[in-house]
């Protein structure tokens, strides 16, 4: 039984032998106890009824009985003292006991069918014994007998026998045929969902499942077909991501080997030295920071919550930030004001440092010289909200929905920002998401951008 199909087959067959063999005894055992009784007191009255008839009939006993026994009956009439006269369909065992023979001619009825002895699988109804008879006493030319009596199952019922026969033959087979076609239908999308599982284990993503059953199979035809979906869009972002890094990385790595072997000319001018120089620093900055955002990335897609949570400042963070960036938005001459309730807030410092951080370095970055970024950091009802409004270039609305994908740079014309290396959103978003926050974004192209964290 190796497969789900063999499996099915033997078990339902199994269900039909138990089944029929539990009801054959069930059956048996109704019979025993209600049907048996009812059997032998239907029998009685009629024998009486024929020591009647044959009383009222003034007809020779042969005659009579012989025309009798063609109704269907078997009888054995007996004076006690000779072998006795059998009419009818001849009985498998014609013994009987002697002292059930005296019995009857003294006037007792004998009630062979209720005393019948019972058996497991073998009803007595059944059985052609002439201890399964009914016995009434009977005169005949003025002496007393005793007549035996049972109905001719065999006659009566002859043509049933062979009708429920036919049937039993043919529900058997045919349910033998069924169970064998309607299990292979019912195996059928176990087998598509095997054939799948091994296309998936191979690579291939492009599956089409049935799903159009509306049972349990179907639902699971439905999940695994949206599982190839996701699976797929998986792969392409791992290829798309493994080219966006490999495209990082090799642009630097160009400019310090480029740079590198142009230091090596013995005619290089101090000046271009020290350009070449500030270069390759930046480039290597720029490795520095990529790697960095990288392994943060890596780190955060692990942790399934924040790895710490502590009492956090955020009033006095922020103000720090704002210290530490000084020189680059005084540089750009813009007006940054900061607006906040003192808010301590219980979870991982310095990721909500960097996210935080890779918020304003964004708004200090695309906002022209002379704008203004207005930060507000307040306590509310839904949350504690922190806010980075801007007066930059904005995003465009067809690059809205992609701004936190790894990667992604809403405008390559930025390319020139040499330290955009398309992560710093993605870092803030994960941030947030595993301190179970929202980030919202507001933009209007040449107008300005706005940032909006609310932590729980």
């Amino acid at each position: 039984m190796k497969t789900l199909y063999i499996r099915i087959v033997v078990v339902t067959l199994l269900i039909m032998i138990v089944s029929s063999v539990i009801a054959f005894i069930g059956s048996n055992l109704y019979y025993q106890s209600i049907l048996k009784p009812s059997n032998d007191e239907k029998n009685t009255e009629i024998a009486r009824d024929v020591v009647e008839l044959y009383e009222a009939a003034s007809m020779e006993e042969s005659t009579f009985f012989e025309k009798t026994a063609r109704l269907s009956y078997q009888f054995y009439v007996t004076d006690g003292k000779g072998t006795g006269t059998f009419y009818g369909e001849e009985f498998r065992d014609p013994t009987l006991s002697p002292k059930v023979i005296r019995s009857v001619l003294n006037g007792t009825t004998y009630h062979g069918m209720a005393e019948y002895p019972s058996t497991t699988f073998v009803t007595g109804f059944f059985s052609n014994e002439l201890s399964n008879s009914i016995g009434v006493p009977i005169e005949i030319n003025g002496k007393p007998h005793a007549l035996f009596m049972r109905p001719n199952v065999k006659q009566q019922f002859n043509e049933i026998h062979i009708l429920l026969s036919v049937l039993l033959l043919l529900t058997i087979v045919l349910s033998m045929l069924i169970v064998f076609f309607s299990t292979r239908y019912l195996v059928k999308p176990i087998r598509e969902l095997t054939v799948a599982t091994k296309k998936i284990a191979g690579g291939d993503y492009s599956i089409q499942l049935h799903e159009n059953l509306k049972d349990e199979i179907g639902t699971l035809a439905k999940s695994f077909t949206s599982m190839s979906r996701q699976l797929r869009q998986v792969e392409n972002m791992r290829q798309e991501f493994v080219s966006n890094v490999s495209h990082e990385i090799q642009t630097p790595l160009s400019s310090l080997k480029g740079y590198a072997n142009l230091l090596r000319s013995p005619s290089l001018s101090k000046e271009d030295q020290e350009y070449y120089t500030k270069v390759i620093e930046s480039e290597s900055t720029r490795l520095s920071k990529l790697s960095k955002q990288l392994l943060t990335l890596a780190s955060l897609d692990q942790d399934q919550g924040v790895i710490k949570s502590e009492p956090v400042d955020l009033t006095s963070m922020v103000q720090a930030l704002i210290g530490q960036t000084r020189w680059l938005w005084e540089g750009k001459d813009l007006s940054l004001s900061f607006e906040a309730d003192e808010v301590t807030y219980i979870g991982h410092g310095e990721l909500l440092y960097q996210a935080f951080e890779n918020l304003l370095s964004n708004s200090i970055k695309y906002t022209p010289r002379g704008g203004e970024i207005n930060m507000t950091l307040l306590t509310e009802s839904k949350g504690i909200t922190f806010t980075v409004q801007d007066t930059g270039i904005g995003i465009p609305p067809e690059h809205m929905e992609k701004i936190f994908d790894r990667f992604y740079k809403a405008d390559e014309s930025r390319s020139h920002e040499r330290d955009s290396s398309g992560l710093g959103l993605s870092i803030v978003q994960k941030v947030i998401d595993l301190h179970h926050g929202e980030i919202h974004v507001e933009s209007h192209p040449n107008e300005g951008t706005t940032f909006k964290v609310i932590l729980p």
